[in-house]
């Protein structure tokens, strides 16, 4: 539990949530620390890199990813990768991305099929908005990990994977520093984060060694409980994602789809979740462990947006970025 310790003021500091205003959108400069005296400046942002060496999916389309590098020097907390919501991009979660990113993780974005820079098979030239056309075999699609005993031969090999065969041949090869796997959902994408997740856990293992159960974590922005066919229930159900990884649940005050998801993790891990609107102490419905202890937790920040909107928010404190650099700081203090 020692080593927990450290990091219960950055997650109290990223739960002590001040009021959003919704065009804030930086969080306030640095107090000097004395008269004459300027504090030490860390290492600026380096410049997000396009990807291009990232395998196609085995129906044909080309992903356009980007990476987002930690600054120089720092070891990295994490490896986030982000998968926006419908109808986003990586456009959308790039202040999410960057904020994590300032915050010592290395991130890959996307746009997922039919999205920004993105193809989709047999789109139309010109076509303005193929994402309309998506259908539910599409984002199965997108999740999908299978076929065959090699996972870096699979039979089926969707969008989020291709990143994910991009992120460990980088790694394999020292061009990215090894770090835990945590894959951040907004909206639609916290349904398509768990598909794969779920994917991810069912790779057996080979003479070599394990070939899947990389994930880490799951945080959820915003995720709805049903969506374009797809329902969040049976993915929530299965044993990765309802009783074994840690999960965050982040969403807008009165999101009632988000609470709904929430709620379902909560009947699973009876014991074993915190929630911040009824924290230990409350008279209602209170958490029955501390949020150092719980491997579910749900934070709500007081603004009414949501999905990508939401994730892009940013503030002084209590804010999603905020919020998932806590998070990943206390679950990384807790691994032997």
């Amino acid at each position: 539990m020692h080593r927990v310790r450290p990091f219960l003021a950055a997650l109290a500091l990223a739960v002590g949530v001040v009021p959003a205003r919704p065009g804030l959108t930086q969080a306030p400069a640095a107090a000097p620390t004395s008269a004459g005296t300027q504090a030490a400046v860390p290492a600026g942002p380096r410049p997000a890199e396009r990807i291009k060496s990232l395998d196609p999916t085995t129906d044909g389309v080309e992903v356009a990813a980007w990476h987002y590098p930690p600054p120089e020097g720092v070891t990295p907390l994490a490896t986030v990768l982000i998968v926006h919501e419908l109808g986003g991009s990586h456009r959308t979660v790039e202040p999410l991305a960057k904020a994590l990113q300032a915050g010592g993780c290395t991130v890959v974005a996307a746009d997922l099929r039919g999205h920004g820079d993105s193809t989709l098979p047999n789109a139309s030239a010109g076509e303005s908005d193929p994402a309309k056309r998506l259908r539910p075999k599409d984002f199965e699609m997108i999740a999908a990990s299978a076929e065959g005993r090699m996972r870096d031969q699979a039979g089926v090999r969707g969008d989020i994977e291709c990143l994910r065969s991009w992120i460990k041949r980088s790694t394999d090869a020292g061009k990215l520093p090894r770090a835990p796997l945590y894959v951040v959902g907004s909206g639609l994408g916290a349904l398509l984060a768990s598909a794969w997740t779920i994917a991810d856990a069912s790779w057996p293992d080979i003479a070599s060694g394990p070939q899947g159960r990389e994930v880490a974590g799951l945080v959820f922005v915003s995720p709805p409980f049903v969506a374009k066919g797809l329902k969040i229930a049976p993915l929530l159900a299965s044993e990765p994602i309802g009783r074994t990884l840690p999960v965050m649940v982040v969403a807008g005050q009165g999101d009632r789809e988000a609470t709904k998801v929430f709620d379902q993790l909560k009947r699973q891990r009876q014991g074993s979740w915190y929630d911040s609107r009824f924290p230990p102490g409350e008279a209602r419905n209170a958490s029955p462990v501390p949020a150092a202890e719980a491997s579910a937790l749900m934070f709500t920040v007081p603004t009414d947006r949501s999905g990508d909107a939401l994730a892009a928010t940013r503030a002084a404190r209590g804010d999603p970025a905020s919020l998932i650099l806590a998070f990943l700081k206390l679950k990384q203090a807790e691994e032997p």
